[in-house]
């Protein structure tokens, strides 16, 4: 027997694992806007678990053991049609550091067909209008598809670019991305690069300055809450407006 997830709002997470994922659910489970936090991910978060033992709120953890599309697809569609009450997606589900050592194909089936497969799913359960969707600046599906892989190059943009597409033409009605520069509080990111950074802030444009993992979750939770009614793209500085405006 299915149990019905009653709360009157839920937020089921793909990337719960990474650094903005952990990020993302620490601020769910401390926003009283958000009773239920579903995760799917291949194993159990002993931290996610710890957190809503601590904040009194529930999850819901949905594995998949095998995270292919179908798979993911599948778990995705089960879980969101058990939702009773609104349900708001958000994915922050990406390779982190080591695309400089995949094939090209090896990070589209993560970053692309994983993230495809989660938006197709929420549009279908019929449960989600909208998708919260992290990706990168510099996201382009127009770019090159030689050369390194690495996070900042063609190859990388492409692959970004691509997952972009396939999510807004997949996914629900309305799908909010998220594009950070260099990330803050990422384990793939060197400590003495995250200490530099902020020194050139008044020389980086706005679109490309560094953000705290912190910043890329409240700014995905405030626009979930905004109700958005199109879709659209955050670089920095629209990130710290939706933060500015969800502290109103």
């Amino acid at each position: 027997m299915t149990t019905t997830i009653t709360h009157a709002r839920t937020a089921i997470v793909l990337g719960g694992s990474g650094s903005v994922g952990g990020a993302l659910l620490h601020a769910l489970f401390h926003d009283e806007g958000f009773g239920t936090v579903i995760t799917l991910s291949r194993r159990s978060l002993p931290e996610a678990v710890a957190l809503a033992r601590a904040t009194g709120r529930r999850l819901v953890e949905k594995l998949v053991p095998d995270m292919a599309p179908a798979s993911l697809a599948a778990a995705t569609l089960e879980v969101a049609r058990a939702v009773g009450g609104e349900l708001e997606g958000f994915s922050v589900l990406g390779v982190g550091a080591d695309t400089a050592k995949l094939t090209l194909e090896g990070h589209r089936a993560v970053d692309v067909a994983l993230n495809e497969a989660f938006a197709r799913a929420l549009r279908d359960s019929g449960q989600v209008r909208h998708l919260a969707f992290m990706s990168a600046a510099g996201a382009d599906l127009t770019a090159k598809t030689s050369g390194s892989g690495a996070a900042g190059m063609a190859r990388y943009n492409r692959v970004k670019g691509e997952a972009e597409e396939a999510v807004r033409a997949s996914g629900p009605a309305i799908v909010s991305v998220f594009r950070p520069a260099m990330i803050i509080g990422s384990r793939h990111t060197p400590w003495l690069l995250e200490k530099a950074l902020p020194l050139f802030a008044f020389v980086t444009p706005g679109k490309y300055r560094s953000i705290r993992v912190e910043q890329i979750a409240g700014a995905m939770i405030a626009a979930a809450k905004n109700r958005p009614t199109t879709s659209a793209t955050y670089h920095y500085p629209e990130m710290m407006a939706l933060i500015a405006g969800g502290r109103q």
